[in-house]
């Protein structure tokens, strides 16, 4: 009676295993002819130089770290002998790093502060070369911030690249011998974002689930 009751404990512990193993094939099966899926992607935009337009004393001085600026605004000014030079910032941005103060001698191109304009941030995400094909401009992206979980930001395809990455680099791969190994390529895809939410910063990396 044991023996049998253990019998069937296991045929049902078996066709239990088999049938969630069945459903999580067919999911990741499923996954995989509706979507691209990767996390080698991070938040960016385009990065706002601020620089000294000339050698001289910093005298004003308001590029501290999270202040905003709108294109045109005075950041700060430099005395070169008797004329004081105006330091614009030349679009609208965020202070996010500043490197130098009031008073600090500069010189001319220095630069200053970096910005970016956060409320034009997107995602740059790289795809496999044996993916990319599925990749269209305008694809629905569904895109999973790590530093905000449980936030699902809504992008879109606006841009492919037209070259690997590995070539666009400063140090591009190739081979030197005959012991070759290939590797598998990525492309570059440009995600613009429907919405920034609060406490997306430039740098953070992201999970991408493109829609074929």
């Amino acid at each position: 009676m044991k023996e049998s009751k253990r019998l069937i404990f296991f045929n049902v512990l078996i066709i239990l295993i088999v049938v969630i193993a069945g459903f999580a094939g067919y999911y990741y099966y499923n996954q995989s002819l509706l979507y691209i899926k990767t996390d080698d992607a991070q938040v960016t935009g385009q990065q706002i130089v601020i620089s000294a337009p000339t050698a001289g004393k910093l005298v004003s001085w308001k590029g501290q770290t999270s202040t905003k600026f709108n294109s045109g605004d005075i950041v700060g000014q430099v005395s070169n002998g008797t004329q004081l030079i105006d330091i614009p910032i030349p679009q609208n941005g965020t202070i996010v790093q500043n490197n130098t103060a009031t008073n600090e001698y500069v010189g001319p191109g220095t630069p200053l502060a970096y910005a970016y304009d956060m409320n034009k941030l997107y995602v740059s995400a790289n795809i496999a070369e044996t993916q990319i094909r599925y990749v269209k401009v305008g694809n629905t992206v569904d895109v999973y911030v790590d530093a905000i979980p449980g936030t699902t930001v809504t992008g879109t395809v606006s841009f492919i690249g037209l070259a690997t990455a590995s070539t666009l680099s400063l140090m591009p791969t190739s081979s030197t011998d005959a012991n070759y190994t290939k590797v598998t390529q990525v492309i570059p895809v440009t995600i613009e974002l429907k919405g920034i939410p609060e406490g997306l910063a430039p740098g953070m990396n992201v999970t991408v689930r493109i829609h074929k």
